[in-house]
C-alpha cells in the first residue's frame, strides 16, 4: 500500500498522532471508554503524575475527545468529571485495535488481562478493517488514491 507523491505532508495519520499519539494521552483514552470519570481516578489508574493528568486531559478536552461536565456528591462542592464526546467515541475503534494488536503481539506476561465481549451476544469485540460494503480488505487489497 504506497502513498501517492505528497501526501506525507498532508498526513491524517500525522495529524491525529499530534491530537493523541502521547502514551499518557492513549492511556487516558482507554480509561475513559472503560468508564473512568474522575480526574482522581484517572491518575490512579493510568500511574501518570496529578499534574501529567491535568495537562493530558486538558489537551483531550481541547481536541475535543473529551468533555468536562460538573457533578456534585451529597454535601460536597461542585467538582468536574470528564466524558467522551462523539469524537472520542469515534477513537474507541482504535483503542480496540491498540488492545488487539497489543494482545496479539506485545507479549504481556501472564497473557491479556481483559477481555472485551458483545453484550448482546457475548463474542469478542475486534478490530477489522473493512471497505464500506462490508468486505474484509487485507493490506495486498487497499488501494491508495489521492484526493487533492
Amino acid at each position: 500500500m504506497d502513498a501517492p507523491t505528497g501526501v506525507r505532508e498532508h498526513c491524517t495519520i500525522a495529524a491525529t498522532l499530534d491530537l493523541v499519539g502521547s502514551r499518557s494521552s492513549l492511556l487516558l483514552l482507554r480509561e475513559a471508554a472503560l468508564g473512568t470519570r474522575r480526574f482522581a481516578e484517572f491518575a490512579v489508574r493510568t500511574g501518570l503524575s496529578e499534574p501529567m493528568t491535568a495537562r493530558r486531559l486538558a489537551e483531550l478536552v481541547d481536541a475535543g475527545l473529551l468533555e468536562r461536565a460538573d457533578y456534585r456528591e451529597p454535601g460536597r462542592r461542585v467538582r468536574q468529571e470528564y466524558r467522551l464526546t462523539p469524537a472520542g467515541l469515534d477513537f474507541l475503534p482504535v483503542i480496540t485495535a491498540l488492545r488487539q494488536w497489543g494482545d496479539a503481539h506485545a507479549g504481556v506476561p501472564g497473557g491479556p488481562p481483559i477481555a472485551v465481549a458483545h453484550a448482546g451476544c457475548g463474542g469478542e469485540v475486534v478490530a477489522q478493517v473493512r471497505c464500506t460494503h462490508g468486505h474484509p480488505v487485507p493490506p495486498s487489497e487497499a488501494v491508495v488514491t489521492r484526493l487533492r
